[in-house]
């Protein structure tokens, strides 16, 4: 490596400034700080005024003819100084015109405080030295541009060889002689390559990062890259590439190089997502159009043959998730998303078929934004398998959805119902089933999955939601003890839906709710009471279910 260029910087070193013909023409003597000489010049400034650190960043070569220094040993001190704390590279004096010879409390002081203090015995045009040196500084910076430049064409080849992100990381990791990791905005590992100290494998390199840092944060000197993804223009972050100092220092250049990689699999990601989503589309419409007969059943088998669904000569099982009417973030981050927010549908799409891998049965899955909905067939060999194809299934389109961060309003996970299994003829009123009792359980307590065939009711009361004849039943029904609840305490409706929920049985009841026998047969009588009715008549006891079923569907 050209040691004259320093690459933990961005600049040359001050070793280099002084052999350039600028300063060596001048006859430079390092009277302090010769152990320093590795410091970075970031830039050369020029000045002749005692507050002339006042004006500097950090990283200079300042050069001073020493008229700026002051006469009295105390100015001198404080001059040397405020130019240490500023950081700068290094202090150069041309002697002659202030002195002839360096004040020994100037060379003191920079001895003390570590600077690198260059006297020079002949007069050298400071304009030349100026040009050398911001010479030297550009031609690194495009030297490090040529090598990052080198690597986006590296890994833009490997990706027109038919290679995608693991090949792109490889390319990275190669260049820098570390492990490269992609993750997700939260944190996820997707990617890693390279390997850590004595050939570890990256993941192990990963592992114990979590393992020492309770919040994953990377070591110093790590460099990270956010991989912009979204709306053009909304700033959103796709991913992140985190490269790690585990075998050698990360210099300015590998975050260059970082930089158009992450651009690259911006890209990339966005390719495969664009693919990914029409995909998921495609057999979501696919899907839809068989359940509104659309599609001849007859035809079917063919058309999921090219969707690449062979579930062989089985029953097929319907199965429909609802993650909503409005998404929002499992982890908060990044707040609310619309169900047709294309992206996140994506996301859902992958994490869902990804956890789907293990169920055993061959899948055919597709997402319909517009509806809000992911549906679903599995091949069964026999219809025994029905229940558990259907916990495995169910289990895997829940962990997807957690996965892609979506959840129902406040913080429910999706609603899952698994229709009839049957042949291709009766696969349409299958899935149509299931889709809308999919809708209609929306309110209902949450549960690993719900069949189809126990949600009738509700979606018999579900589609009369609206109906004026709904809403004066169940005001004539459980009127009155709405009217209570409102006004007294304690409430009485959650004691009548568990009475009827426990059918009718009170030991249970009062279990339940954590009440003593005869709080409960009081409730229960106040209940009655209110109600004008007899809680042991069947009839009553029927219209009273569908009563407090009807409530969630009545504004």
């Amino acid at each position: 490596m050209d040691r004259s260029f320093n690459p933990e910087g961005t600049g040359i070193t001050v070793q280099r400034a002084l052999e350039l013909p600028g300063l060596r023409s001048g006859l430079p003597e390092v009277v302090a700080g010769a152990d320093r000489l590795d410091r970075t010049v970031r830039w050369v400034h020029t000045g002749e005024v005692p507050n002339i650190a006042s004006l500097l960043k950090g990283g200079e070569l300042l050069l001073t003819t020493g008229y700026g220094v002051g006469t009295r040993p105390a100015d001198q001190r404080a001059f040397v100084r405020t130019l240490a704390e500023r950081g700068i590279a290094a202090l150069v004096v041309e002697l002659g015109s202030r002195f002839t010879r360096l004040p020994s409390a100037l060379v003191e002081t920079a001895r003390s405080a570590g600077l690198p203090l260059v006297q020079l015995h002949r007069e050298v045009p400071f304009v030349t030295v100026t040009e050398e040196i911001h010479t030297e500084i550009v031609n690194g910076h495009y030297a490090l541009l040529q090598r990052a430049e080198e690597v986006h064409r590296r890994c833009t080849r490997a990706l027109l060889d038919g290679g995608g992100v693991p090949q792109v990381l490889v390319v990275l990791a190669d260049f820098c002689g570390n492990p490269v990791f992609l993750e997700t905005a939260e944190g996820q590992l997707l990617y890693a390559a390279g390997s850590g100290p004595e050939g570890a494998d990256p993941l192990q390199v990963w592992e114990g990062l979590r393992a020492q840092h309770k919040d994953a944060s990377p070591p110093a000197g790590s460099v990270l890259v956010d991989v912009p993804g979204g709306s053009p223009g909304t700033g959103s972050v796709r991913a992140r590439l985190v490269m790690l100092p585990v075998r050698s220092p990360l210099a300015p250049v590998h975050r260059m190089a970082a930089e158009r990689t992450a651009g690259i699999l911006a890209v990339v990601l966005m390719h495969a997502r664009q693919e990914e989503e029409l995909a998921a589309r495609g057999r979501g419409d696919f899907l839809t159009d068989l359940a509104e007969g659309r599609i001849a059943a007859e035809a079917a088998p063919a058309q999921a043959r090219v969707l690449g669904f062979k579930p062989g000569n089985g029953p097929l099982l319907p199965v429909v998730m609802r993650p909503g009417d409005t998404l929002a973030s499992a982890g908060g981050t990044a707040g609310p998303r619309p169900a047709s927010g294309g992206g996140s549908w994506a996301v859902l799409a992958r994490a869902v078929a990804e956890e789907l891998a293990s169920v055993g049965a061959p899948v055919l899955l597709g997402v319909r934004p517009l509806e809000g909905r992911v549906l679903l067939l599995a091949g069964l060999r026999s219809e025994a398998e029905r229940p558990a194809v259907a916990d495995r299934v169910a289990a895997a389109l829940r962990a997807g959805a957690e996965r892609a961060g979506m959840r129902r309003p406040g913080g429910q996970p999706p609603v899952v119902v698994v229709g009839m299994a049957g042949g291709w003829a009766t696969v349409p009123a299958g899935l149509r089933h299931a889709a809308e009792a999919a809708t209609a359980a929306l309110g209902l307590p949450d549960r690993p999955w719900y069949d189809a065939r126990r949600l009738d009711i509700d979606l018999l009361l579900w589609r009369l939601r609206g109906h004026p004849d709904l809403a004066a039943f169940v005001d004539r029904a459980i009127g009155p003890l709405v009217d209570h609840d409102r006004r007294s305490k304690p409430p009485l409706l959650p004691t009548l839906q568990a009475y009827l929920a426990n059918a009718g049985r009170k030991a249970e009841t009062a279990r339940e709710l954590h009440l003593n026998r005869q709080t409960l047969y009081n409730r229960l009588a106040r209940i009655g009471e209110l109600l004008g009715t007899d809680l042991d008549d069947p009839q009553t006891v029927l219209a009273l279910s569908l009563a407090l079923q009807a409530r969630r569907h009545v504004p």
